[in-house]
């Protein structure tokens, strides 16, 4: 795998931390992700961080031109579908359960590279926001959670973390403006490294 520059290893660490949770608790569950309607990499996600956004597109970096110029071929078509709609609702675009531009035979490209919410997606989980009552998301349709026991997994620690990773990434790069795009967003505009 290519080198990690040092500034993304505090997000790598965090990274290896919840794949370790998040399998440890999908263990206790029998759960494994072999793909459903409520799939990750189905549905649209927006990513708020510059940290994963640069780190997934020093990911991108090291696909193969080739690859790369798929990738981004795919990314602008999604973002057609996805948001050339009429001015009423260019703001709120629905999911048509696209798949991500990333999935290569029904695996991710850049799994290595994925960002947060593709890492924890599909189990039950809690979220402890200071003043106000636990959030609590019930796991995808594919495990069947509703019918079994809650076994904890507080994202709450993770949050945390990357809001301190978040806010020193700021610092080293100076970028302070607000993001919300999707995995096509990010690399549609990326060129091809040659």
């Amino acid at each position: 795998m290519t080198e990690i520059p040092e500034y993304f290893l505090p997000l790598t660490q965090l990274y290896h931390d919840m794949d370790c949770a998040w399998d440890q608790v999908a263990k206790r569950y029998g759960f494994q992700c072999n793909g459903c309607e409520d799939n990750c990499c189905l549905s649209l996600f927006f990513h708020h961080t510059h940290a994963e956004v640069s780190f997934l597109q020093f990911g991108f970096q090291t696909l193969p031109v080739k690859d790369q110029e798929h990738v981004l071929a795919l990314s602008r078509e999604y973002c057609r579908q996805t948001f050339e709609q009429p001015a009423e609702n260019h703001n709120r675009p629905t999911s048509r359960k696209l798949p991500c531009p990333l999935l290569k035979t029904d695996r991710c490209s850049l799994y290595h590279f994925r960002p947060m919410i593709c890492r924890l997606h599909g189990l039950p989980h809690e979220l402890h926001k200071p003043g106000f009552n636990v959030i609590k998301g019930p796991g995808c349709d594919a495990g069947k959670f509703d019918t079994r026991t809650y076994i904890p997994f507080d994202r709450t620690p993770f949050y945390k973390q990357m809001a301190v990773i978040e806010m020193n990434f700021r610092q080293q790069t100076g970028k302070t403006e607000k993001i919300k795009k999707t995995i096509a967003q990010i690399l549609a505009d990326s060129p091809p490294q040659r």
